[in-house]
């Protein structure tokens, strides 16, 4: 009598977009019908697969999920022997309550439900605000092996559904994810992954959704691990991609598992790649599934303009990125040149557009209001307006998106002019520090083959050239100083009397601290951008404006 198994499972890592249910549904199909010509037993489609996630508030609209469940009832009549795990919003009939859940799928039948039991409420996730907990453990059988189901947060925790589901038999577990990225994120994951299947003494196969939403980046990153914690399959990240793998499972607990036959195996991006990787990704879907097919950039001859630009010719080709060149009579000759020399390198075209007249125009009309008073900060950010409002009115001609340029830096101590520099559809680069700027650019560069950002860009002392002679370090630290203070205080939560505590300057870190602390309503008013960190300035970071707490 035989004592194993043999499965081919596939795992169907897809870039799904929130609300486009019958896309998803398309995609779904085509993926499964792809795991059948593969000979796959079994394929598993990522967390909430269905609506897309997270699907936020469009859950707390009944027609929304009733729809969602039409839709999951249509893709049903065309899965046949191929096992499909399906993630949707499930609906106990005739009350409020909805449930993140998975459909096991055979036959055109659902064979039964999981509700995924453990529901996120940090960072960037907010599902009990939504979602009603599962507490049952449904398992089935595929060629007599024992197999059981999770979703994405079930699979963090030691004690929970994966292992329970592990002690009633279950030798492997497939667990859908939409699991978002940040910096050093899929370490993490491998490392809890390999602990969970050494755990249960199962197979654990890990499918993860990739793309972008919002501000969110998916990177997929789908694997396979065997009960010894060996990952024996692995696919691309921030790629869509059907993973398959070979498995030879016990048929009981009491025997013990086989060596697993290894696959094929992507190794992770390295740490620069993974984030250059996940503001391409960001950048190219939220522009794409909001209905852009083009971008405009104010190009400043500056180092944030130019990787900003780099990105969005990565993410939608040079042909349809276009840069804006907005010179005064501050811009010194090596900038413009510099602009022009970038333009010329990444293949996009670019225009030029003074802002003097307009300027002129508004100091004249303004005269007769400052009466006497002294040029100073308001003339520096009526520059940066006229400059706003300049890409807006290409924006608006042309249907072109614009392309923010801000760091995670100076949007954090507020070194950014609102309704000026601030303005536009996506910040790519918000939750870039200006040092992981450089590092990034440098990146770029080395992967090119060339200096495609001009070395004098990344060499040059930032500034912003809105009155004579104008360096960034005149109103801010110097970013190597800047940055580490930043990351403390906003990154891990300190408290300013802490950071000094670690022997930082207790001046400096004030100073810093009142910044960051005074400038919340103008983060607040900002574009979304790509999540890097774990603490962005958006979902992951939500302070009152009106804030009388300094510490």
């Amino acid at each position: 009598m035989a004592e194993f198994a043999k499965l081919r499972v596939g795992l169907a890592q897809i870039n799904p977009t929130v609300g486009a249910l019958g896309d998803n549904a398309r995609k779904i199909l085509d993926f499964y019908e792809q795991a059948v010509a593969a000979g796959c037993d079994v394929v598993a489609f990522p967390e909430l697969s269905v609506t897309g996630y997270p699907p936020e508030d469009l859950v707390l609209k009944q027609g929304f999920v009733a729809e969602n469940k039409l839709v999951l009832a249509e893709i049903l009549k065309s899965i046949g022997e191929t096992f499909a795990i399906i993630g949707f919003v499930d609906q106990v009939e005739q009350t409020d309550e909805i449930y993140n859940a998975a459909a096991i799928c055979q036959h055109g039948k659902v064979l039964g439900v999981y509700r995924k039991h453990l529901l996120p409420n940090y960072n960037v996730f907010d599902e009990q605000r939504y979602f009603t907990p599962g507490v049952h453990n449904p398992l089935f059988n595929i060629k007599g092996a024992c197999v059981g189901v999770t979703i994405c947060e079930d699979i963090w925790d030691s004690q929970g559904p994966v292992s329970v589901q592990a002690s009633l038999g279950a030798v492997l577990n497939l667990n859908i994810n939409g699991s978002p990225f940040h910096a050093g994120k899929i370490g993490a994951r491998r490392e809890m992954l390999s602990s969970r299947a050494r755990d249960g003494e199962c197979v654990i196969a890990y499918v993860n959704q990739v793309g972008g939403q919002d501000e969110l980046v998916f990177d997929g990153g789908s694997m396979v691990l065997s009960a010894d914690g060996t990952i024996v399959a692995s696919a691309a990240q921030f790629v869509e991609e059907l993973l398959v793998c070979d498995l030879a499972l016990p048929l009981s607990k009491s025997v013990t598992a086989p060596q697993q036959s290894r696959g094929q195996i992507a190794e992770p991006l390295g740490d620069d790649a993974q984030i250059f990787a996940a503001l391409v990704l960001g950048t190219r879907d939220y522009v794409q599934k909001n209905g852009f097919k083009e971008v405009v950039i104010g190009l400043s001859g500056g180092i944030d303009s130019a990787l900003v630009a780099a990105v969005a010719t990565q993410a939608l080709g040079s042909e349809h990125v276009h840069g804006v060149a907005m010179p005064s009579r501050y811009s010194s000759p090596g900038s413009i040149n510099d602009a022009e020399l970038l333009a010329r390198n990444l293949g996009i075209d670019i225009q030029t557009v003074s802002i003097e007249p307009a300027f002129s125009a508004y100091l004249a009309a303004l005269k007769p209001s400052f009466a006497d008073r002294q040029a100073d900060l308001t003339e520096e950010n009526l520059q940066s307006r006229v400059r706003g409002t300049t890409l807006m009115a290409l924006s608006n001609k042309f249907g072109w998106m614009v392309l923010t340029t801000g760091n995670k830096s100076e949007i954090a101590v507020g070194y950014f002019t609102l309704y000026g520099d601030s303005v536009g559809g996506y910040a790519v680069i918000k939750d870039l520090f200006k040092t992981k700027v450089y590092e990034i650019c440098a990146f770029f560069n080395q992967q090119s083959g060339r200096d495609l950002i001009p070395t004098a860009i990344i060499n040059k002392a930032p500034s912003a050239e809105l009155r004579p002679d104008q360096r960034d370090d005149q109103s801010l630290p110097p970013y190597d100083q800047l940055d580490p203070i930043l990351e403390l205080y906003v990154e891990d939560d300190l408290t300013a009397q802490q950071i000094i505590d670690l022997g930082y300057d207790s001046a400096l870190v004030k100073r810093i601290a009142r910044l960051v602390d005074m400038n919340e309503y103008k983060r607040r008013q900002g574009a979304p951008g790509v999540r890097i960190s774990t603490k962005a300035f958006g979902k992951d970071r939500r302070l009152p404006i009106t804030n009388k707490y300094s510490g």
